[in-house]
């Protein structure tokens, strides 16, 4: 039985979901640079300019993997359901470093004090390095 471009519902379903998990990784992988290399930066001015280049498609560059997970669920619910369940810990704790690096960049330019912005550059960093490793452990077990 073939589908769209001549193909069957589970390569297509394939294809799709790893284009879409691809483009997350590849599009906030920039995002979790910049975080990563945050701490580094001596000057402010230097940080402010790596959440600027951040700042206007970190939450859009998340919106794929929003759609990966859905297709992952509409394409293959075994899968999905199998996954989530053996790998219960790193989901969670990369749900919970997506959401600290959300609120460190939404928070860090709140108020002036260095020690609220130093808090928050910590945090970004961490979450950025986390959600990096943590991708790599998900994918690593799939794989």
């Amino acid at each position: 039985m073939e589908t769209l471009f001549g193909l069957d519902y589970p390569t297509l379903w394939f294809l799709v979901v790893g284009g879409l998990f691809s483009g997350y990784a590849i599009l906030d992988g920039f995002d979790f640079g910049a975080g990563a290399w945050h701490l580094f930066f001596r000057k402010e001015e230097n940080r402010r300019i790596a959440l600027n280049a951040v700042g206007p498609v970190w939450d859009g560059n998340e919106v794929w993997l929003v759609i990966g997970g859905g297709a992952l669920f509409a394409g293959f619910p075994v899968l999905y359901a199998s996954l989530l369940s053996a790998m219960y810990t790193p989901f969670i704790l990369f749900l919970v470093f997506i959401i600290f690096r959300a609120v460190s960049i939404e928070f860090r330019s709140k108020e002036p004090m260095k020690w609220w912005r130093s808090m928050w550059d910590i945090s970004y960093s961490i979450s950025s390095i986390m959600l990096a490793f943590l991708l790599g452990v998900v994918l690593g077990n799939v794989l």
